[in-house]
Parts: C-alpha cells; structure tokens; sequence
C-alpha cells in the first residue's frame, strides 16, 4: 500500500470531515473552523497543532479544551480510541469561566 490508501500504518481508514473551533480556540486558530482527514481524535489533533504550530497558544490550549465528536462528548477517554466518521465534526471546547 502507498502514500494514497488512505490508511494510518495501524490500518485505520482515514475519513473527513470539520473541526470547529469555539470561544478562544476560534480566536486562536484565527478561523471558526477547517476540513480534516484522520482516522481518530488523536490524529486530527496532531495535524492541527502541526499545521498552527506558528501558533502556540492554540497549541497549549488544544490540551485544556473539550471535545465533541459528532455531537458526543469525548470526556477522558484516549483520544487516540475515538474513531471519526465520514462527513463528521470535532468541536474544539475551551474552558468556560463560571461554567
């Protein structure tokens, strides 16, 4: 299998879809959301701070944020066992004051 399968090296399918950004990730990412392609949580998320990674708040905060993935919240499960869908979407949640 090449570079254009699609798959990570454990054999995953990468699949597409939006990351949103709310609150103070929007502000630091300087945009409310982009397009990924990951097979899970953990890969989209090391492709963001990749890709900001001339924004180091953004990076930082990305480890204090919570995160919904398809409208579910992720909660302390492993990133990295949280699968994405097709046509799905990450929410990135900051911290909320008084929430």
């Amino acid at each position: 299998m090449g570079a254009t399968t699609g798959h990570d090296p454990a054999g995953a399918t990468r699949v597409g879809g939006t990351i949103r950004y709310w609150a103070a990730a929007k502000s630091e990412a300087g945009l409310a959301e982009e397009p990924y392609r990951a097979a899970t949580l953990a890969e989209a998320l090391a492709a963001v701070r990749e890709r900001h990674a001339d924004r180091p708040k953004l990076v930082g905060l990305l480890g204090h944020c919570s995160y919904l993935v398809d409208g579910s919240p992720v909660g302390g499960r492993d990133h990295a066992a949280v699968a994405l869908t097709e046509g799905g979407t990450v929410e990135v949640l900051p911290p909320f004051a008084g929430g």
